[in-house]
């Protein structure tokens, strides 16, 4: 909770001059005291725009009341007191309280599970303390701090810029501006807008180029992103899974609907108490429904995704564990996860082809000299010119113009101490991009005319080079007069004067990955913006089709709709700039495909949010790492399948306590409204419904626990609703032949009056429910297919409740029952024997099927 005042936070502080905003912050450009940070930290609290504490906790503790059944179920004790019915209220409320403390207790588990793998992830910001830059989490930044930006960070508080250089933002959240936009430091007016206040940044907006120091002057809940937090915290879209449990819902719906009334119906028809009829209609709606689902799904995701995360998979959002098992395509580049990662430098050669030394040097100085984005590149350089020793002692950095994704290279200005009075510009980037900017061609020791010529050798070197496998940037050069400052207008009339030539060797088991996903029905596509060459190079050591290939520029030219028919059968995207990334992704998805995306880089971001699951690695850069839904930390194809694995086996037991559950309870439910007419009494009373089913959900929360069958997670899963309407009628109905077959015994042999009736019943209906559940947990026979340990005990502990309840004289009386005749009891075991016969026979027929009707499909 926010602590800060109105005059704490300073209104319209993009109108005051940095010094005075400084001095009002009783701050400095070096920053905070780290004892002064500390004090602060206490005063205002967290960076956070929401607290999780206490709230949160009696938040789910009340949300497990929230359901419908249970706020009938409450009503139905409150009206079983009224009338003087003590007992029964006093047992519905029991079940409740039981049934409500155990989907808590499953849930907060969970909950507090998958916090402690967020805060893995937590956001970390540079920010300059006792005169040093540090690194500190994002969530202790205080009013008065000075953060260093750069491109790729997420901007992580409000604030004043007090330094840029081609600082560039993205803030479409807060102003609806699709492009980035530039800011740079000064005073604007105390009325500007959002929009305006260009020598602002804002927290929750991410940096797309270029470098800057912020000031930070509102944190929290205090900032911009705090105060449209209920906006911006809008329910994300609706993913395959959710929409999926949302239609069971509904047909849960009608389907109570239609017994609960046909119930009270016919009870007043025979003149039943109203409050009796009342309670049996609400016991059976219970029934019927799945109430643990929601601890259920919460209890097998997080126990998802800590088995990820012992993989080496961090899960940021939960229902991405569904959809990343669901997934049949998987867009990726190739740096670190097809390739090794670990770039060197393997030569540095003039326009010829001959190594250079001038080349070198000037590469060092541009590589050692940047300040912007961190990458492999010029760490390869640097590194490269460490071990050979060189020299930069000589040079004096003066500018820099930030690398960015539309020029696709960096310079530098640097003076050389030899010559005053001159500046050199060092730009390094993209082969076609650095020969744009060129006029002149170094030769030896001169410069000579570009000519077409000239441009043709070079670019089959680029294409030589590429071709094995190289990747190749080019160098270019320019002295000009001094002057303070340069600008992008300054990269042209450059000479040419070398390639630089890296070596990211692939990775030793990259093409068993993708075969190992392609076994799992997943296709990888490779899609980068480096060179036709080098990525047809990785693609053919991959394994992959570099027949199918697309350009950027080819993309560009493809209509929507063409680009939908093609994007299926294309295995490299090549030369792509960032925006043609996320169309990609949506092309594949507009034709159905389940895609996930793996990048890392600031132009990724865009394509993370579009994939149906986007997954980065740990160093990503913040905005491509809070884009992600899945973090892996090994940037390995082999870490991502074992996800994939663990993924379908979530979704497989999430489906299995669904279908189960359903259907056994269905088939009891419909055996009760065939009854209820049929008999002089009802078949249960309401609390031996909620005991029977409180009992038969113990073993369910367990199921997240349970083995997979091999052949459920060599494919893809869907959420199919009619599928799970046929599984649940079918086997619903096989139980209601069974139950109505005890139910002919019961009258006809054993002349069982209400109380005997109902107690035999109530055995064989939660034996059948628990026996069911290892029946159908598998598509395999029963006998081969082993449930885990804890499963499987726990249905063998909730079989002997059953049968010893009726047996234990409190108990028994409490719920209306009664011991149980030696022969009533053989018999009762001999029709559930015969239910798993039948139920095991009617499933290979079902999967049987299925599977016929899959391959006419296909």
């Amino acid at each position: 909770m926010s602590r800060r005042t109105d005059a704490e936070i300073l209104d319209a502080y993009w109108s005051i001059e940095p010094q005075t905003l400084l001095e009002r912050l009783a701050s400095r450009a070096a920053g905070l005291d780290a004892d002064e940070a500390e004090t602060r930290l206490r005063k205002y609290g967290s960076n956070a725009v929401a607290e999780n504490g206490q709230a949160a906790v009696l938040h789910l503790l009340l949300q497990q009341f929230a359901s419908p059944l249970v706020i009938v179920l409450l009503i139905g004790a409150a009206l079983s007191g009224i009338v003087g019915d003590w007992l029964d209220a006093a047992i519905i409320l029991a079940i409740v309280a039981g049934s409500t403390i155990l989907g808590f207790t499953q849930e907060y588990r969970a909950s507090k599970a998958v916090h402690q793998l967020r805060q893995r992830l937590a956001l970390r910001v540079r920010v300059l303390r006792d005169g040093r830059s540090v690194s500190v989490p994002a969530r202790d930044l205080v009013p008065g701090d000075v953060v260093q930006l750069s491109a790729g960070n997420l901007v992580p508080a409000d604030g004043m810029l007090l330094e840029a250089k081609d600082f560039l933002v993205a803030e479409s959240g807060l102003t609806g501006e699709s492009m980035p936009v530039e800011k740079q430091p000064g005073v604007v007016k105390a009325q500007a807008t959002v929009a305006e206040r260009t020598n602002c940044a804002f927290m929750g907006t991410s940096v797309r180029s270029g470098a800057a120091t912020l000031l930070v002057v509102r944190t929290g809940a205090a900032t911009l992103f705090g105060a449209i937090a209920a906006r911006l915290e809008a329910r994300p879209g609706e993913t395959t899974f959710a929409a999926g449990v949302r239609q069971f819902g509904y047909l849960l719906v009608r389907i109570t609907v239609v017994m609960v009334f046909f119930v009270l119906a016919v009870n007043e028809v025979l003149g039943r108490p109203v409050i009796e009829s009342l309670l049996f209609a609400v016991a059976l709606a219970v029934g019927i429904s799945p109430e643990l689902l929601p601890a259920i799904v919460s209890v097998t995701l997080a126990r998802g995704a800590r088995a990820m995360a012992r993989q080496g998979v961090i899960v940021r959002r939960l229902e991405a564990i569904e959809d990343l098992g669901s997934i049949d395509v998987l867009c990726t580049d190739k740096t670190g996860t097809l390739t090794a990662g670990t770039m060197s430098l393997h030569a540095a050669v003039d326009g010829s082809g001959a190594a250079s030394a001038e080349v070198f040097r000037l590469a060092c100085v541009n590589a050692r000299f940047e300040t912007g984005i961190e990458n492999p590149l010029d760490a390869a350089i640097v590194q490269a010119g460490e071990t050979a020793g060189i020299d930069l002692s000589v040079y004096a950095k003066i500018d820099e113009i930030p690398y960015d994704f539309l020029r696709k290279r960096l310079t530098i200005v640097v003076e050389d101490r030899g010559a005053p009075g001159q500046h050199r510009i060092v730009s390094k980037g993209a082969f076609a991009n650095i020969l744009e900017i060129c006029t002149r061609l170094r030769a030896g020791s001169e410069d000579i005319a570009l000519t077409d010529e000239h441009r043709a050798r070079l670019l089959d070197y680029f294409r030589t080079q590429g071709e094995e496998g190289y990747r190749v940037l080019g160098l270019a050069v320019r002295s000009v007069a001094a002057k303070p400052s340069y600008t992008r207008d300054d990269e042209a009339g450059m000479s040419f004067v070398g390639f630089l030539l890296f070596v990211d060797p692939p990775k030793a088991d990259a093409a068993q990955a993708i075969r190992d996903l392609a076994d799992r029905g997943i296709r990888v596509k490779l899609i980068t913006g480096d060179n036709r060459y080098v990525a047809a190079h990785v693609g053919r050591i991959m394994g992959l089709d570099t027949a199918a290939m697309l350009t950027g520029e080819a993309i560009a030219q493809l209509r929507d709709e063409a680009l939908w028919h093609l994007a299926p059968r294309t295995a490299l995207f090549v030369e792509v700039d960032p925006q043609q990334k996320e169309r990609i992704v949506r092309a594949l998805q507009r034709v159905g495909h389940s895609v996930a995306f793996l990048g890392d880089g600031i132009n990724d971001a865009p394509a993370l949010h579009a994939a149906d699951v986007g997954i980065c690695v740990e160093g990503a850069v913040d905005v491509a790492r809070e884009s992600a839904d899945v973090v892996l930390l090994q940037s390995d194809l082999g870490v991502l399948r074992r996800g994939v694995d663990d993924g379908r086996r979530t979704f497989a037991n999430t489906l299995k306590y669904i279908g189960i559950t359903t259907s056994a309870n269905f088939g009891n439910m419909v055996s009760m409204a065939i009854a209820t007419p049929l008999l002089p009494f009802l078949p249960l009373t309401a609390t031996q419904i909620l005991l029977n089913n409180f009992l038969s959900d113990l073993p369910s929360v367990t199921i997240s626990t349970d083995a997979v069958d091999a052949e459920n997670v060599a494919r893809a899963q869907a959420w199919d609703i009619v599928e799970v309407r046929r599984f649940m009628i079918r086997f619903g109905l096989i139980s209601t032949v069974f139950d109505l077959l005890t139910f002919y015994l019961l009258i006809a042999v054993f002349e069982a009056d209400a109380p005997l009736f109902q107690t035999a019943w109530f055995v064989v209906s939660l034996l059948t429910e628990l026996a069911v559940l290892l029946v159908l947990r598998t598509r395999r026979a029963a006998w081969r297919s082993r449930p885990s340990p804890l499963l499987l005990w726990t249905t063998a502990a909730v079989a002997s409740v059953a049968m010893a309840i009726p047996f234990i004289a409190p108990l028994a009386g409490l719920f209306g029952m009664v011991s149980l005749p030696p022969a009533l009891a053989g018999a009762a075991v001999l029709i559930v024997l015969g239910y798993v016969a039948a139920t095991e026979a009617a499933k290979g027929w079902f999967f049987r099927e299925r599977a016929l009707a899959s391959d006419a499909s296909a």
